[in-house]
């Protein structure tokens, strides 16, 4: 059985939405970072990264959200969460998911993880006054160009789908008005209408 290791309020709903669509029997485990779950040995053992999401599976464990949602993508074809068979259509998939990976997830981080990056308080402190900028200005290029409407990449949804509705959650934790990203507003509401994302929120809610 597939088990993916995570922790509320990171990407790695992402990856739970996406199994919950492809199908999969699987089960999650969320770490506890409040007592730094995710530096102890055990974890360590699973992750050297000490990072989630991880998903463990009987080859071994995946870490990486575009690696995770290449598996389950790749491994349920049946849900056809992305365009196999097509090289073109798939290096688009791949091409938006390393853009949310490399760039919009991490300006989003530096708002509450500048530490990784800096010692000094008066750099942590520009980094979490700037990152906002940064992750709205990336949100917004999405929104006007990038998305393609109504799931991200055209008329199929998609693995990128639930990256991107995660990521456009975290827009109001930022101060940024929902309103001023209309397309990615519309996706993130229709993504809540998903069975697959209630059954996912309902569990999460439950604990």
């Amino acid at each position: 059985m597939l088990k993916l290791y995570t922790h509320l309020g990171t990407i790695g709903l992402a990856c739970e939405i996406a199994l919950e669509e492809s199908g999969a029997t699987y089960e999650v485990q969320r770490l506890n970072f409040a007592e730094n779950e995710q530096r102890q040995p055990a974890y360590l053992e699973i992750n050297p990264k000490s990072r989630v999401p991880s998903l463990a599976t009987d080859r071994g464990v995946i870490t990486e959200t575009p690696a995770i949602m290449g598996f389950i993508a790749r491994s349920f074809p049946a849900a056809r969460l992305a365009p196999e068979g097509d090289a073109f259509a798939m290096a688009e998939l791949e091409s938006l998911l390393s853009y949310l990976a490399s760039w919009v997830h991490p300006a989003a981080a530096h708002r509450v993880r500048g530490y990784r990056w800096a010692d000094d308080p008066a750099a942590i402190a520009e980094m979490r006054r700037k990152a906002p900028a940064v992750f709205g200005e990336a949100m917004h290029l999405i929104d006007q160009q990038l998305f393609r409407g109504p799931w991200a990449l055209g008329d199929t949804f998609s693995v990128a789908d639930p990256y991107l509705y995660v990521l456009t959650g975290w827009l109001p934790r930022d101060g940024l008005d929902m309103a001023d990203f209309p397309r990615l507003a519309d996706h993130h509401a229709r993504m809540g209408e998903r069975a697959a994302v209630q059954r996912v929120l309902a569990r999460v809610e439950a604990g």
